[in-house]
């Protein structure tokens, strides 16, 4: 029997990868597959690439890593020119880090010998920034993998488990390893199983304690450099929310003449029910809230 471990989108958050590393223990993998997104958000980036590749463990990029990637290039998209936690990720990585990922694949095929071949992607099939997720009917399916051979699909970027058969395909989503997004402060991966014609999966879900993960965020004052996406970011770790998605459907619901603020966040939070502006497929644990 071949044992796969696969987790996606750590984003920088070295405590939570190093938890599912110590769970790890338990299961002894072949082998460790990263779906993508190690990098950014998080106040670990450099460690987590550190960490990854003294384990040799296989990856691919995410669209975290096309950001990298793209900044201070006309690739780079509009909507993130503005951010100030850019050339913060890029000062952590350039040189080493920044040529390593450089040179990732955008997916993987893997095989072995006593299971289907697997489709590793870190969203769609060459589109790293969409996702399939727990709401996308049989039909989203069909259309996102046509052309796609192989039955055995793992998916990431939505940050939530799940699991979907569907017109002869087998989807897997992990889960975040690093920056879960249903309330909940859990390092999610994934064990695969091989069974001949098939993969046995096993969810696995590590509570993490987040407290090293605020104080490195306070150590490298990342608020005051990145200033109020930096600001959403951290509520995004303290919550476990779509807390940026969330904030923009109201601002721009409520008051798009303004611009973003922290102030602005501080009053969404506080007189606001968050729920209504979670996108519809993060709507969990809505009792986590209260």
């Amino acid at each position: 029997m071949t044992r796969l471990a696969v987790l996606t989108d750590i984003h920088g958050n070295l405590p939570a990868l190093d938890a599912i590393i110590a769970d790890m223990g338990a299961f002894q993998p072949d082998h460790v597959i990263v779906g993508g997104d190690l990098i950014n958000v998080g106040p670990y980036s450099a460690g987590v690439m550190q960490r990854v590749t003294e384990l040799g463990w296989s990856t691919i990029r995410g669209n975290h890593e096309h950001y990298l990637l793209e900044y201070q290039t006309p690739r780079a998209p509009e909507s993130r020119r503005g951010w100030k936690t850019m050339p913060y990720l890029y000062e952590q990585l350039a040189g080493r880090w920044y040529n390593v990922i450089a040179a990732m694949p955008d997916e993987l095929v893997l095989y072995y010998p006593d299971g289907p071949p697997i489709r590793v992607m870190h969203g769609l099939p060459g589109n790293p920034w969409n996702s399939l997720h727990r709401l996308s009917t049989d039909d989203d399916v069909r259309r996102a993998l046509a052309g796609v051979p192989e039955t055995t699909v793992i998916s990431g970027h939505y940050h939530l488990s799940f699991e979907k058969r569907v017109h002869g395909w087998h989807v897997l989503n992990p889960g975040s390893a690093g920056l879960p997004m249903d309330g909940l402060r859990d390092a999610c991966y994934l064990i695969l199983d091989s069974a001949g014609d098939s993969w046995q999966p096993t969810f696995r879900r590590i509570p993490v304690d987040y407290a090293p993960v605020f104080a490195e965020f306070e150590r490298q004052r990342f608020v005051e450099n990145c200033g109020v996406i930096g600001y959403l970011i951290t509520l995004q770790f303290k919550y476990a929310r779509t807390v940026i998605d969330s904030f923009e459907r109201w601002r721009l619901t409520h008051c798009p003449e303004v611009e973003p603020a922290i102030e602005l966040v501080d009053h969404f939070l506080r007189t606001e029910d968050l729920w209504p502006y979670i996108p519809p497929p993060y709507r969990y644990n809505r009792h986590l809230l209260s």
